[in-house]
């Protein structure tokens, strides 16, 4: 900007100003508060665009920066507002009051065995000797330090750089950029041996990304910034001495907290969020020392300053003038611009970035990495543009900037210039994520649309590991949401999701029965939101660099209702008011007594759908609705596991909740893995997870040592699936291992590949060791004092633990007895690494509790779980093979028989035989039995199929054949 127009604007903002009438009230305080003669010396820079400077004394003296703007009637409004608050705004350091002690106060509190640091002073040159010199001189005459000489903690100062207010440069393209220029230097104090003694502060600051949201989108802002901010809150004065330096002029040491002091942000911030409790998120953000009060008109937002500003002179805070703007459009916020339209990036910041230099370094590498990902919200697929820089800074790998490097450089410096205006949530409205995955990172986008327009909210991007780089396509699509609803969840929990994705597979992915343990857990991790899976062509889920641009297809469904369905509402138009009242009390009574899923019933047995819902409702509603079954007199939801459950009233779920939590089946487990049970039982309510957290607040104590003569709980786990046996024992020794492996291990599951124990006596023995050796198992035992070596076992004896100190009786010492019922809770819960429970993994099915039993979900849910058709004519199949290897035995009376005894030994060796007879039939009886005859004539009778015929010939008449010689002829 050229000299003469700087000095143009500068005279024409003095003359708007001065011809603004001052009331009588106002010359008043104009003669007292804000005196002429009383006014400092400040130095008018020139201004960016859109702002300009008023006056709040006469003839131009106390400055203030407005917006130009303003209409004079709104200018004559903010300065009759501004000259109330002189105590408000500050222009030299003696206006700094400080906060009173009993508001804030500052404590430096050292670790215990803390040594204290003597430094000696460093050197400067000339020119900064006299930078801390002036600074030495300023602070004395503010009574902000005083000197001390006994002081057992000494830092050293140094000097840095000192940005002033925002001023207006050129870059490269001959565009004016608002920044902060460096006016000289500052000091400060080197506390880093003392900060290394003090205990920590954790208080927290507020979240930029909400608190940015929370200011877009209003017409009117106010910045405001504290007057050098730490200097008003004092420092305790048992405190104050910690803070001595050194310098070439003395030592001294400060009244007021200093900068460099490792507690001194969260102290401030404790500060402010103290005096504007009632005020932050309704009508101004605080972040340290800037304050932004914003308000959706002129009026609202000026009234919000005033309260503000009166707040400030409450509590003696003092605000830096030549930071302060007011009644502007649009600003810059830690490091965002914010406007009506929504927050943009900082163009000045970008600029820098922009003429950075090509990397040589590493330490390069890093450093434009870490400012570009400042503003990675901004940026769709900012880790896959940035794989190639971050394979840089992976250890052992050598410098090699390559194409494929500068490439994806140049790509993140485009993506930066070109970021859209990203806008703050609607909560009024469902959001929309877009996801995508590719051979080495994921991506997804959060928008919402409105007015048929989707708006840009997040983007987020994260690079995979070497494991999830080698997953299956539709894993890594799958992985995409997770990462987006892990990202997002501040966001959705508790609205409606709809997920755009270019992977068919995924819309079926939720219906499959069976799939790997992966999967399904990602799939229960996702089922506590609405989530609503759109399959869209990769060309349509393309976002580029902006999504605002991108064509969105209008989703809304066709009505497809009966005329007929409309009568109702114009019957009730012809009522008069009082008896509409009446009609809607006596609904809302009704209500009170339905469940929750009232609607739905409703909807599906007569059509209905209630008036009240508006157009985004109702679409709600018929999109829900469709995941639902109704079989009279019950209701079931299709989860996307593709599981039909039972929907449970709300009288119901105390009980549900008592059998899966605290019966001897619940095992006592924590909300997840209780929730979990209720839906391994075909049993389903909205609010399943909320309400298994609020049941579950109860105390529980310990167990006894002794249980009817057991004292030991041998446990032994299988790594893979997680499942668990255990004994109750009396002691601890070779023969009760023995016996849990030849008794239980063994029969039931086989011979173990290895066998993992610690170092007990118990298991190293020569009884063990010859049964270990004769079965071929190989036995490893774990490092003494290192319990992780047998870490699965570890786990699971706490959480029987755990479980039997809440199942046990008042006594404390029936825990044997239970000790069977804390295995099956065991058994059944559900285990993350897996993604199921360890019943269902060895047995290939869930296991049906008595829950299911008592509120109707067993045999419903195996209806509808089961096709019945398919396993008739698998079964019929299976029979007609089976029915081909018969034969068909037709006896009759008269016949003879063999009879088969399993018990008959007539011949030894390979001779023997268990066919006796033959028999003949004497009487055929039904359902095949059969009534035989022995050799003495008495009837018995056997079944048809231990007979078979008798082939042989049975002799009629007997033949005598003499043995004596022949007579001679």
């Amino acid at each position: 900007m050229a000299v003469s127009s700087i000095k143009n604007s500068i005279e024409s903002s003095l003359e708007q100003t001065n011809s603004i009438e001052l009331g009588t009230e106002c010359k008043e305080q104009a003669q007292g508060d804000w005196s002429e003669l009383k006014a400092p010396k400040v130095d008018l820079k020139p201004l960016p665009e859109g702002l300009r400077y008023a006056f709040l004394g006469e003839n131009s003296t106390y400055p203030v920066i407005v917006n130009s703007d303003l209409e004079p009637e709104q200018l004559s409004a903010l300065l009759v507002e501004l000259r109330k608050y002189r105590k408000a705004i500050g222009y030299t350091l003696d206006d700094i009051k400080g906060i009173s002690p009993d508001l804030c106060i500052h404590r430096i509190h050292l670790e215990d065995e803390s040594k204290s640091s003597i430094e000696p002073q460093r050197r400067l040159n000339p020119n900064l000797k006299e930078v801390v010199k002036k600074e030495i001189l300023k602070l004395l005459d503010a009574g902000i330090i005083y000197p001390i000489s006994d002081s057992t903690w000494i830092s050293p100062v140094h000097c840095v750089p000192k940005k002033g207010g925002i001023t207006v440069i050129k870059n490269d393209k001959e565009e004016l950029i608002p920044t902060r220029t460096i006016v000289g230097h500052r000091m400060c104090i080197d506390y880093r041996k003392l900060n290394s003694a003090s205990r920590k502060d954790h208080f927290p600051l507020p979240f930029i990304d909400q608190m940015l949201e929370r200011l877009a989108n209003h017409p009117f802002y106010c910045f405001l910034d504290g007057y050098s901010g730490f200097f008003q809150i004092p420092i305790h004065p048992n405190d104050q001495e910690k803070t001595t330096f050194t310098c070439p002029y003395g030592t001294f040491a400060y009244r007021r907290m200093p900068f460099g002091l490792c507690n001194a942000p969260a102290t401030f911030q404790r500060c402010m969020t103290s005096i504007f409790s009632d005020l932050i998120e309704e009508m101004v953000e605080v972040f340290m020392d800037d304050f932004s009060v914003y308000g959706a008109s002129f009026s609202s937002c000026l009234s919000n300053l005033c309260r503000v500003l009166q707040r400030c002179e409450e509590t003696n805070l003092v605000l830096n003038w030549e930071k302060c703007h007011f009644m502007v459009r649009e600003g810059i916020v830690l490091g965002h611009k914010i406007s009506e339209k929504g927050i943009e990036l900082d163009r000045a910041k970008v600029d820098v970035m922009l003429q950075l230099p090509v990397p040589k370094t590493v330490k390069d590498i890093r450093s434009f990495l870490g400012h570009a990902g400042f503003y990675r919200r901004f940026i769709k697929d900012f880790s896959k543009i940035a794989r190639p820089l971050t394979r840089l800074l992976c250890k052992e790998t050598d410098f090699e900037f390559d194409e494929e490097c500068h490439k994806s450089w140049t790509l993140l410096k485009d993506a930066l210039v070109s970021a859209p205006i990203v806008q703050a949530p609607n909560w009024d409205h469902p959001f929309e994520i877009m996801c995508d995955a590719s051979d080495y990172a994921v991506g997804a986008v959060l928008g919402q649309k409105i007015d048929k327009k989707l708006n840009v909210i997040y983007y987020a991007s994260k690079t995979m590991d070497d494991a999830q780089c080698k997953y299956a396509t539709t894993e890594k699509e799958l992985l995409a949401i997770v990462f987006a609803f892990e990202k997002f969840r501040s966001y959705i929990v508790g609205s409606k999701v709809i997920v755009h994705t270019d992977h068919a597979a995924l819309r079926h992915i939720f219906a499959k029965k069976d799939t790997k343990p992966r999967l399904l857990r990602w799939i229960l991790l996702l089922q506590e939101f609405d989530i609503e899976v759109v399959d869209k062509k990769g060309v349509e889920n393309g976002v580029a660099d902006h999504l605002s641009r991108m064509r969105v297809e209008d989703m809304i469904p066709i009505n497809d209702s009966m005329p007929e369905e409309q009568l109702m509402a114009i019957m009730i138009l012809k009522e008069s008011f009082d008896e509409k009242a009446r009609l809607e009390e006596v609904k809302a009574l009704r209500d009170e007594n339905l469940p929750w899923y009232a609607d739905i019933v409703n909807f599906m047995v007569s059509g209905e759908v209630p008036s009240s819902f508006d157009a985004y409702k109702r679409k709600k509603f018929f999109k829900d609705a469709r995941h639902y079954y109704w079989d009279e007199p019950y209701l079931y939801k299709r989860g996307p596991d593709s599981i039909y459950r039972r929907c449970i009233a709300e009288e119901d779920v105390q009980g549900v909740l008592e059998h899966c939590h605290g019966s001897v089946y619940g095992g006592h487990f924590a909300t997840f893995k209780t929730a979990t049970k209720v839906l391994q039982s075909g049993l389903w309510w909205p609010t399943l997870f909320k309400d298994a957290a609020d049941y579950i607040a109860k105390l529980h104590g310990t167990f006894q040592t002794s249980s009817n003569g057991h004292n030991y709980i041998l446990v032994a786990v299988d790594y893979v699936s997680k499942w668990i046996e255990a004994i109750p024992c009396p002691t601890c020794d070779a023969k009760v291992v023995v016996k849990l492996f030849r008794t239980i291990i063994f029969p039931r599951f086989g011979i173990p590949r290895v066998v993992i124990s610690d170092g007990g006596s118990h298991f190293i023995n020569k009884v063990f060791e010859k049964l270990m050796r004769s079965h071929g198992v190989k036995h490893k035992v774990a490092t003494p004092y290192h319990p992780q070596t047998s870490g699965q076992v570890e786990v699971s004896n706490r959480q029987i633990k755990a479980i039997l100190e809440k199942t046990v009786s008042f006594t404390r010492k029936d825990w044997a007895a239970r000790l069977d019922e804390a295995l099956w809770a065991y058994r059944t819960a559900y285990k993350t690494p897996i993604g199921r429970s360890p019943f269902n993994l060895l047995y290939g099915k869930d296991c049906h509790l008595p829950v299911e039993v008592e509120y109707k979900a067993l045999w419903a849910v195996k209806m509808l779980n089961f096709d019945i058709k398919a396993a008739q004519e698998r079964r019929m199949r299976t029979k007609a093979a089976h029915d081909k290897l018969i034969r068909l035995k037709d006896f009759k009376v008269g016949d003879s028989v063999l009879l088969y005894n399993s018990k008959l030994r007539l011949f030894p060796g390979k001779l023997r035989s268990k066919w006796a007879g033959p028999f003949k039939i004497h009487e055929v009886l039904p359902y095949g039995s059969l009534t035989l005859l022995n050799q003495e004539g008495k009837e018995f009778t056997v079944n048809g199929h231990r007979c078979k015929p008798y082939l042989g010939m049975t002799p009629t008449e007997e033949i005598i054949t003499p043995l004596e010689d022949p007579t001679p002829a």
